[in-house]
C-alpha cells in the first residue's frame, strides 16, 4: 500500500510562501514544476533566504486538463514579489494529512481514502490540496517517491 502514515488530522500554522500561480493540464505538471522551482530557489538565493519547509503545490481545483495550481516553497517572511513570483501565505487551521510512498501519478487511491475518512468522521474539506514533495524524482525512484498530501478543513 502506498499510504505510509495513517490519515489523521493535524494543526496546522500559518507560514509565508513564494510562489508562482498559474493553470496547466496535468500532463504539463512535471515540465511546469521543471521551470518554476528553478525560478523560486533562484530567486530565493539572490535575496539570502533559505526554503522553511519542502516545496509544494496546492490544486485548487482537480480538472486534470485545467489545472488550477500554485507552486511554492514556504519562506520566513513576506517577500517581495519579481515577475510570476508573488508573495503567498499558506492559513492556519486544521487539516487531514496522510504521507505517501510511490510515484505521483498513483495518489489517487489515497485522496480517495482522505475525502471518505473525512467525511465519516463529519469533516468538511474546504476545497484545495496541498502535496509536499520531499524528495526529488530526478534523484529518486519513483517508488520511493515521498509526498505530504493536506486537505485543509473549512471552517464551517
Amino acid at each position: 500500500m502506498p499510504r505510509v502514515t495513517d490519515i489523521m488530522i493535524m494543526g496546522q500554522t500559518e507560514q509565508d510562501t513564494l510562489t508562482v500561480r498559474t493553470r496547466t493540464k496535468v500532463t504539463d505538471l512535471p515540465r511546469l514544476v521543471g521551470q518554476v522551482y528553478p525560478k523560486l530557489f533562484a530567486y530565493l538565493a539572490e535575496l539570502g533566504e533559505i526554503p522553511m519547509d519542502m516545496p509544494f503545490i496546492t490544486y485548487y481545483n482537480m480538472d486534470m486538463n485545467d489545472l488550477d495550481v500554485e507552486v511554492g516553497v514556504p519562506v520566513s517572511k513576506t517577500l517581495p514579489p519579481r515577475g510570476e513570483m508573488a508573495a503567498g501565505r499558506i492559513p492556519e487551521g486544521k487539516a487531514v494529512v496522510c504521507m505517501f510512498r510511490g510515484s505521483y501519478a498513483d495518489t489517487e487511491s489515497t485522496y480517495n481514502e482522505m475525502w471518505k475518512w473525512a467525511a465519516d468522521n463529519n469533516l468538511r474539506p474546504a476545497g484545495t490540496a496541498r502535496e509536499h514533495y520531499f524528495n526529488d524524482p530526478m534523484s529518486f525512484p519513483e517508488s520511493e517517491l515521498l509526498t505530504k498530501i493536506v486537505l485543509t478543513l473549512s471552517d464551517r
